[in-house]
C-alpha cells in the first residue's frame, strides 16, 4: 500500500472527525472523510477533490454518528445525501454541482421511493443517474449512493 493510499485512509483522529488531508504527491487533490467507520476498514475517502472535480464514494444511508439505518429505502436514501451534501460543503461545493449520480438498490421496488429523492434533492442539477438493482455490502443497506460533482467558478460581486 503506497503512502498515499494509507494517508486517505487513516484519519488518526475519532470516528465523526472528518479529515481534509493533502496528496504530497498532487497538492491539488484532497481527501474527505465522514468519519465512517467503512472508510477506516477499506482504507478509503467518502471524497476526493482533484481540482474542480468531487468524487464522492458509494454512500449507504447509515447515520454514522449513531451508526443507526433508517428502516426505509426512502429516509436511508434522506440519510446518504445528507452525508454526501457535508462532504460537498468541505470542499466547498453543494449538491447543485453534482454531474453525475449511481444509484444501487436491492430491491427494485424500493427505487420509486429513492427516486422521489434523487428528484426532490438533486433534481435542480438536472446530473446524469444510473440506478443498478444489486446486493450491498452493508447488512440492511437499501440503497447506496456515488455522486461526481465539479465545482463551478464562484460569482464575484460586481459593485
Amino acid at each position: 500500500m503506497s503512502s498515499s493510499s494509507s494517508a486517505a485512509g487513516s484519519t488518526g483522529t475519532s470516528a465523526g472527525d472528518p479529515v481534509d488531508p493533502v496528496d504530497p504527491v498532487d497538492p491539488e487533490r484532497r481527501f474527505i472523510s465522514s468519519g465512517s467507520p467503512w472508510e477506516e476498514l477499506a482504507g478509503y475517502s467518502r471524497a476526493v477533490v482533484d481540482g474542480d472535480w468531487i468524487f464522492v464514494s458509494g454512500t449507504v444511508g447509515q447515520d454514522f454518528a449513531t451508526m443507526q439505518l433508517p428502516e426505509s429505502a426512502q429516509a436511508q436514501a434522506e440519510q446518504a445525501l445528507d452525508t454526501i451534501e457535508a462532504a460537498l460543503r468541505q470542499v466547498p461545493a453543494s449538491l447543485l454541482d453534482v454531474v453525475r449520480v449511481r444509484v444501487y438498490a436491492p430491491e427494485r421496488g424500493d427505487v420509486p421511493a429513492i427516486s422521489e429523492v434523487i428528484k426532490r434533492r438533486l433534481g435542480a442539477a438536472r446530473a446524469t443517474n444510473t440506478t443498478v438493482c444489486c446486493p450491498l455490502a452493508v447488512e440492511g443497506a437499501k440503497v447506496e449512493i456515488e455522486v461526481t460533482a465539479r465545482r463551478r467558478p464562484q460569482a464575484t460581486d460586481a459593485s
